[in-house]
């Protein structure tokens, strides 16, 4: 198994786990009528989906370094003469 599904699926587990239990603590303050346990539910929630996503990007861009071409080299750009002159 290569590392974009070992990333996947520990992203999956992690983000599903997360995601139950905010709504577990979401459904919790609903019931009980305390809001700042609501809140706390809902940043669970939040989290989750923003963990997935960072995993879904990291995928991505391993994804991207993977195809792109190396070895192509940039030479850099020559230096040119002053172009400001500071007055003393």
């Amino acid at each position: 198994m290569n590392s974009r599904m070992k990333i996947l699926h520990a992203t999956k587990w992690a983000g599903s786990i997360t995601l139950l239990t905010g709504i577990m603590i979401f459904l919790y303050g609903i019931v009980s009528g305390l809001m700042p346990i609501t809140g706390i539910g809902i940043g669970t929630i939040v989290g989750a989906v923003m963990f997935f996503l960072m995993g879904m990007f990291f995928i991505a861009t391993e994804e991207m370094v993977e195809k792109t071409d190396k070895g192509l080299e940039i030479p850099p750009m020559p230096m040119k003469p002053r172009l400001y002159l500071v007055k003393r």
